[in-house]
């Protein structure tokens, strides 16, 4: 089938271009520059120059194609952000569902929009808090959820880890490495279940071949400390582990020291029952000392 993407050339959004394209589907993806767009024909992919502004273009390409996935994100925070994620995903549905066929429409939304409470539920029908740490994410699901004449799916992934990628981790890795320290928060006790790219992608493609409408979370059976994040990093690094107070990190971070105290577990059961889902990717600490992030390294 043909699967339109948005943010195929991400880090997600790649992972997940190479395994549509291993898996003999066309993939159109959507690219913002000419650099992108070589890069895209490069992994097997079509490019569609454009952004998400591109309403029409939007539109358009949805109609045409048999699958959807949006992962791209151009915007930060604000009302700016949920408009614009707003006019995208409103365009992208109204193409997709056109047919009223019941297209497979992948929606890529994150763990944090149960919000930092470490009492409030993260089964997927709980009501979620407003307007939360990404509220345009809380818009995108709205309307995906009500468009017309498609196979609505909504993945809400853990920290998405491994191939040497996420924001998340090489900042931490960048600021060891600059200041001789990989910290963490008080006792960094708080825990995280991460999800590996690749096994994330796998979901993707299972859902897209198989579609069952629905709200599903996404991470891996194994759950991490900051602590053990921290000594991984600093056994990466060569630097040195170090716990710093709450206050402390909150001087240094600003409003990234909450998320970074938190805990966010969340459990997969509904997708792996849905679709059969299993993840192997290794643990995040082992991955991070020892496996892909060795490159972010060197």
């Amino acid at each position: 089938m043909q699967i339109l993407i948005t943010g195929g050339t991400g880090y997600l959004g790649s992972v997940l271009v190479e395994h549509f394209v291993a898996a003999g589907h066309d993939v159109v993806a959507l690219t913002r520059s000419p650099e992108s767009a070589a890069r895209t024909t490069e992994a097997g992919a079509s490019p569609l120059l454009g952004n998400l502004t591109d309403t029409a273009l939007l539109e358009k390409a949805a109609a045409e194609a048999d699958a959807v996935v949006h992962t791209a994100v151009d915007y930060f925070g604000g009302e700016d952000a949920i408009r614009a994620e707003a006019a995208a995903v409103e365009a992208l549905t109204r193409g997709a569902g056109k047919a009223g066929t019941g297209k497979p429409f992948l929606y890529t939304s994150t763990n944090l929009v149960y919000g930092l409470d470490p009492t409030h539920s993260r089964d997927e029908d709980a009501e979620l808090p407003e307007p939360g740490l990404q509220p345009f994410k809380l818009v995108g699901e709205r309307l995906v959820r009500e468009a017309a004449g498609l196979n609505s799916m909504i993945i809400r992934a853990g920290l998405v880890y491994g191939r040497g990628g996420s924001l998340l981790l090489t900042s931490l890795i960048g600021a060891a490495t600059s200041s001789g320290a990989a910290t963490y928060i008080d006792a960094g006790d708080n825990e995280w279940t991460p999800v590996h790219v690749d096994d994330l992608a796998r979901l993707y493609l299972t859902a897209l071949e198989r579609p069952v409408a629905g709200t599903y979370n996404a991470a891996g059976p194994r759950q991490f400390t900051f602590r053990e994040l921290a000594e991984a990093i600093a056994d990466l690094t060569g630097t040195t582990a170090t716990s710093i107070t709450a206050e402390q990190a909150e001087s240094a971070m600003g409003p990234m020291a909450a998320l970074l105290r938190s805990s966010a577990r969340i459990t997969s059961h509904k997708a792996r029952n849905t679709f059969g889902w299993s993840t192997s990717g290794p643990a995040l600490p082992d991955d991070v000392r020892s496996g892909s992030y060795q490159v972010v390294n060197s």
